[in-house]
């Protein structure tokens, strides 16, 4: 590593298998320090329930007003949370809200489906919600009523009768408004002060007013993620969403003060981000370099300082290739949550990604779009999940129960073969649920 500028400067070239590999690694991947804590916090949610909840909020979320009586939101908090945001705001929330419904009714599946394999035999699924569940929407750094939306959105496309959101509360001992009223929106009316562990331990575990759920999904803190991993036997949560991540692949066709603008998008979330720009151009890196200070200055001293951060360090910068081919094998190695590709030819590059959360395509696809309303979801694997896992969807809050049947016609084609198959692993009872054993009850003899 090389450092340009105050910001770190990657060659492949020069990297050696254990420089990659590190090179590759997140903070998410770094939880031994949340895990040695978090099962203090699980224990006392477990125990204690609400009063666990209220005391935590205080200590963690600096709430000093919340109690074990106002963890949930009341209608007239509801109703305060319209009345306190510009009606552009709200405005924004129902586009954002209308784009994110259309685009996961296009992933609801059909309720149940059987075909005729063979003459006689019939197979299918039946696709039923999942509830209770929860849906995690972080604050600590910032408020995202957008993460609210993207998850209780296909949670409520997929069906779920009980869902209910968890979110920290702020230091006045409110949720915030915007969070409130994209849970209206949503059609979600039950939401509860409560953040990191101790909304995963009161999801998994119930208190008395947050309902034992069976399952949590939304990203989330370290805290948040180590008590998951604890907790994953109690309640169940497929996606990994830890602290945020970007990849912007540029070539020579485009400004590089894109990528220097772009790169931020994600950077200013937390210096636990992950942020890289992946080249095989010097003279692209250099430029891009040259511009980042500028875009830098247009940020608050806080979210300017995430991103310098980040891109200053192990976690962040500029990656340069030898060639193109090398450039996109990191890509694929890294699985970013967020890859941006700023070419004129960018969808020329989408046959070669195979491992990336999102990929947002050309000069305009801004990821900040993706993020808030285009439509597709911004709860997105992380920390290299992404080569194995897809973005929060309908799916993920409903599940699929296999539906057979079988007539006479179809009975005599499969029952001697599965009888041999039974036999051959052993099993007399399979064998003989099938054999003509059956056939003189059936046929009453």
């Amino acid at each position: 590593m090389q450092n340009s500028n105050s910001f770190s400067v990657f060659r492949l070239s020069d990297i050696s298998d254990e420089g990659y590999s590190s090179l590759l690694k997140r903070t998410e991947d770094k939880l031994d320090y949340f895990l040695q804590h978090v099962p203090e916090i699980i224990d006392s949610v477990r125990l204690e329930g609400d009063k666990a909840l209220a005391r935590f909020g205080i200590q963690f979320d600096k709430a000093e007003a919340l109690t074990e009586k106002t963890i949930l939101a009341t209608k007239r908090d509801f109703n305060n949370a319209f009345d306190q945001l510009a009606p552009e705001i709200i405005e924004t929330l129902e586009y954002a809200a209308d784009n994110i419904r259309s685009f996961h009714e296009y992933q609801k599946p059909k309720k149940e489906w059987q075909v005729e394999l063979r003459p006689g035999v019939y197979v299918g699924e039946k696709t039923v919600p999942i509830s209770p569940v929860a849906l995690y929407s972080p604050r600590g750094k910032g408020s995202f009523p957008s993460v609210t939306l993207m998850t209780s959105i296909p949670a409520m496309v997929a069906g779920v009768s009980e869902p209910i959101i968890l979110t920290p509360p702020g230091r006045d001992g409110l949720i915030d408004p915007a969070t409130l009223v994209a849970a209206k929106l949503a059609g979600v009316e039950l939401v509860a002060k409560a953040g990191g562990a101790q909304a995963v331990a009161a999801a998994a575990y119930g208190t008395e007013t947050i309902p034992k759920c069976l399952k949590i999904e939304g990203p989330g803190s370290p805290w948040f993620v180590a008590a998951k991993q604890i907790l994953s036997s109690q309640i169940s949560s497929r996606l990994p969403a830890g602290p945020s991540e970007v990849m912007i692949l540029v070539d020579d066709t485009i400004d590089p003060a894109l990528a220097a603008l772009d790169i931020l998008i994600e950077c200013e979330h937390g210096s636990d981000s992950s942020g890289f720009i992946v080249t095989w151009s010097e003279q692209i890196a250099e430029k891009i370099i040259e511009k980042i200070p500028y875009y830098l200055s247009k940020l608050s001293e806080e979210r300017a300082n995430y991103a310098s951060t980040v891109l200053s360090g192990s976690q962040g910068g500029i990656v340069i290739a030898q060639s193109k081919s090398q450039a996109i094998n990191f890509v694929n190695d890294f699985a970013p949550e967020h890859l941006q590709i700023l070419s004129e030819e960018a969808e020329g590059y989408l046959p070669f990604i195979l491992n990336a959360s999102e990929i947002m395509l050309g000069t305009y696809s801004a990821g900040s779009l993706a993020n808030y309303l285009l439509g597709p979801n911004c709860v997105l694997p992380t920390s290299g999940a992404a080569k194995t896992h897809s973005p929060l969807g309908v799916m993920d809050f409903m599940k699929t129960i296999s539906i057979g049947k079988v007539t006479p016609l179809g009975f005599e084609e499969v029952a001697p073969k599965t009888e041999i198959f039974a036999k051959y692993e052993g099993f007399d009872a399979h064998a003989n649920a099938v054999s003509a054993l059956r056939v003189e009850v059936l046929e009453g003899k």
